[in-house]
């Protein structure tokens, strides 16, 4: 029987992922080094990491480092489907899944042990799932904290299990780099390096004022915490995004008509193709409006049924543009944003009698294959030609 303090709690981390499903999918990948992005780093396959490369590089300084790497690029739409198939098994794994990110989450996995066995028979056969069902691997560490799992998966990547067994904590995290520690970036890293503290267990020995007057109060206490391995966050279900939104200035100058729906069509283009990326689809669609004189006004309009098809958007997107024209007219207008509310998921719309394939649908669907493949500038259109506020240039994030 499990109490209160046992390693229940799962950090359940994809390897490299975009690296891998580009590997999975292609053959001829598998056992090379492989690039995803060209510009920058998006992913790096373990090959490739072996070399030096590393997340968020420049493209240029990787080629250098990796000339054999492959280059390939980004597959979002694949790397999403991808990510909604592994959560679906951590659903069906443990009652309690807290998502991070698309490609990893605590699962917590306490009174299942009648049920599903022990945790570390949970994470075995969590992982032999997303490899049978997926064909990605997946790492698991086990601990008795949300912090001390998701070290663990990192000291036991790649495609590992490791448990750090109750009673075993600090032996298991004294030893470790000090970069171990969550909040410890090359800044702090190199003060507590320039004061001859390299391992956890050198800061864990250190006093918390001591701690404090190093690094500030805020991250001194958060650091002793963690070296001592405190930390009581429980794993918790996060609620999904509200709503998917962007918006666009228009600069002080006064804009025509033609330029204001030129950026509408722009960002409406990019918030849907988001939308079906993330597979949402929405009820409520909202005007957002910036005057020269910096007032905001927001405009609403909400839908009889959820979707993400671009035209239907835009059309009502674009009757609530109308309407707020008289007030533009006068006031001038500095900032639109477009942002889509009420969103569900897009597995669940409700299919609209006849049940006939929607041209919309199929169009949206063309232009998202025709971007992924050749980059979102491969279509852009005709009303954007030519304009700063081209879908290929990117909009302000909502």
């Amino acid at each position: 029987m499990f109490v209160s303090g046992d390693a229940t709690i799962l950090h359940a981390d994809l390897d490299a992922f975009y690296a891998s499903v580009e590997q999975r999918d292609d053959s001829a990948l598998r056992g090379r080094p492989v690039i995803v992005g060209g510009g920058v780093v998006l992913a790096a396959s373990y090959e490739a990491k072996a070399c030096g490369i590393r997340t968020a590089m420049g493209g240029g300084l990787a080629r250098r480092l990796c000339p054999q790497a492959i280059v390939v690029s980004p597959r979002m739409s694949a790397y999403v489907e991808a990510s909604q198939a592994v959560f679906a098994i951590f659903e069906q794994t443990a009652p309690v899944v807290e998502a991070l990110s698309i490609d990893e989450a605590f699962l917590d996995v306490r009174g299942l042990e009648h049920i599903s066995g022990t945790p570390v028979q949970i994470a075995a056969r969590l992982r032999r799932e997303v490899m049978r069902q997926i064909g990605l691997p997946i790492t698991v560490g086990i601990a008795s904290t949300k912090f001390l799992a998701k070290v663990a998966s990192a000291v036991a990547k790649p495609d590992g299990l490791l448990l750090v067994a109750p009673g075993g904590e600090l032996a298991f995290l004294h030893p470790l780099p000090i970069e171990r520690l969550w909040g410890v970036g090359p800044a702090t890293s190199g003060k507590l390096r320039g004061q001859g503290i390299t391992t956890v267990g050198e800061v864990a020995r250190l006093t918390e004022p001591t701690l404090m007057s190093i690094l500030g109060p805020a991250s001194g206490r958060h650091l002793y915490a963690l070296a001592h391995n405190r930390d009581p966050r429980r794993v918790r279900v996060r609620r999904r995004r509200a709503s998917i939104g962007a918006q666009h200035a228009l600069g002080r100058s006064r804009k025509s008509a033609a330029d204001i729906d030129a950026a509408l069509v722009g960002l409406v283009d990019r918030v849907t193709r988001r939308m079906r990326t993330a597979g949402r689809a929405g009820r409520t669609v909202v005007l957002r409006l910036r005057f020269d004189d910096f007032k905001r006004a927001t405009r609403s309009h909400t839908l009889l049924h959820a979707t993400a098809h671009t035209q239907t958007i835009l059309a009502a997107a674009r009757a609530l543009l109308a309407a707020a024209t008289p007030e533009i007219d006068r006031r001038g207008l500095t900032l639109v944003g477009i942002t889509v509310t009420n969103l569900v998921s897009g597995a669940c719309v409700q299919l609209v009698l006849p049940f006939e394939r929607d041209p919309g649908a199929a169009l949206d669907a063309a232009v998202d294959d025709v971007r992924e493949r050749f980059g979102s500038g491969a279509l852009t259109r005709a009303v954007l030609i030519g304009r700063e506020h081209s879908p290929s240039v990117p909009l302000l994030p909502d």
